[in-house]
């Protein structure tokens, strides 16, 4: 999505940051990660394939994608990988993500698929305020959903005031 090309969004533990063509081959070594696809629901893509992905969410005008980068780690350029789950880190990420979506893009409802095997994402999803409104049992999947009202984006930006929005500058990654 075109629109968010130019900007980063900061906190206190990350920096989400447009997925621009640099950040492929880090992205594609990532996902090879055969527990992470499983997660995900998602399967292993080529790094051609993985180029032509990244310029087709950029294009795209219902994909709004970032990077998420670890604050503290800015100096050794490291994404959020592995070792550094539950820390808080996907949680600030998912909360920027929504009020950027809510306060940029004028969002009202958002749709969260996760595996059923993938209980920390359901957890996370529905302390966030999400709410189950399906079950594919072929697919593995759940479907939850959550529709903004004024008391829960009250609630997001209590939980997001260190969110920042900065211009986009490759140079401090």
């Amino acid at each position: 999505m075109k629109v968010n090309e130019n900007i980063s969004l900061w906190g206190s533990r990350v920096i989400l940051v447009p997925y621009k063509i640099y950040h492929v081959v880090k992205y594609h070594q990532w996902m090879k990660d055969q527990k992470l696809q499983e997660l995900t629901a998602s399967e292993p893509l080529t790094l051609e394939q993985e180029y032509e992905m990244q310029q087709s969410w950029l294009e795209d005008d219902d994909k709004c994608t970032f990077i998420v980068l670890d604050k503290k780690d800015m100096e050794q350029k490291s994404e959020v990988e592995e070792h550094k789950r539950g820390q808080g880190k996907g949680k600030e990420a998912l909360l920027f993500m929504l009020r950027y979506g809510v306060e940029q893009l004028q969002v009202t409802s958002f749709i969260a698929k996760v595996k059923m095997k993938n209980l920390p994402s359901k957890n996370m999803f529905e302390k966030i305020g999400f709410k189950e409104v399906s079950q594919s049992d072929i697919f593995e999947e759940l479907t939850l959903q959550l529709v903004v009202t004024e008391e829960w984006f009250l609630w997001l930006l209590s939980q997001t005031n260190c969110y920042h929005i900065h211009v986009y500058n490759p140079l401090y990654e």
